[in-house]
């Protein structure tokens, strides 16, 4: 695929709730090599328009362009998605295998030892901490290689250490040739890492340049 090409594009979409409507004729196009930032007030839809770019809400109108396929798709929501049963490598392998992802020890392995749990491979998910919980979630996204990264609101309830755990991870997508858009509260801390910023107000997207310093 060309570098100039968008992993995903937005034209005209629109979606409302009823009476509601909540954003109209949004165009936005996400290309590979980019860190974009999305922010807004809440209940200004920043999760909805996540969720129709990850294909598991429908526009009302407009059309949605998605160059990925499925597999390389990494979409993290709030849930963690995680069986507090099983210990960390045990979720992971459960959803290499799910994928039908070759070689499932070896990418767990190596999902582990990026988000800095190998040491806790085999503790079980459900005493995990908020911030260890998320730093697994992240893993489970990982496992896969994805070439577009959709993260709602990643670093709710995570430690300084963790934030820029993730932080780091996400600039280290990117420079591999990953789309990354991040849900944040948080823009100014996050905004000076990437590369714009895009905020949903009076029902429009709004689109600025980062601060980007790495």
């Amino acid at each position: 695929m060309e570098e100039n090409h968008p992993l995903l594009e937005l034209r005209g979409v629109t979606k409302a709730f009823g009476p509601r409507l909540l954003f109209r004729r949004i165009d936005v196009a996400l290309m590979p090599g980019t860190l974009s930032l999305l922010a807004g007030a809440n209940g200004a839809g920043k999760s909805t328009l996540m969720r129709i770019m990850a294909g598991l809400t429908r526009p009302d109108a407009g059309t949605v362009m998605r160059r990925v396929s499925d597999d390389k798709l990494g979409y993290m929501a709030h849930a963690t998605f995680l069986y507090p049963g099983l210990d960390a490598e045990e979720n992971l392998m459960f959803w290499a295998r799910a994928a039908g992802l070759d070689q499932p020890a070896e990418r767990t392995k190596k999902a582990l030892e990026t988000v800095g749990l190998s040491r806790h491979a085999h503790e079980r998910a459900g005493i995990f901490s908020r911030g260890m919980a998320q730093r697994l979630n992240l893993a489970r996204l990982l496992l896969a290689e994805p070439s577009l990264i959709l993260l709602d609101e990643p670093a709710t309830g995570l430690d300084v250490s963790s934030r820029r755990m993730l932080m780091d991870l996400m600039l280290q997508e990117r420079d591999k040739g990953s789309a990354v858009l991040w849900i944040s509260h948080n823009t100014d801390d996050d905004a000076r890492h990437a590369d714009r910023i895009l905020t949903l107000e009076n029902r429009s997207l709004r689109e600025e340049s980062g601060g980007l310093s790495c």
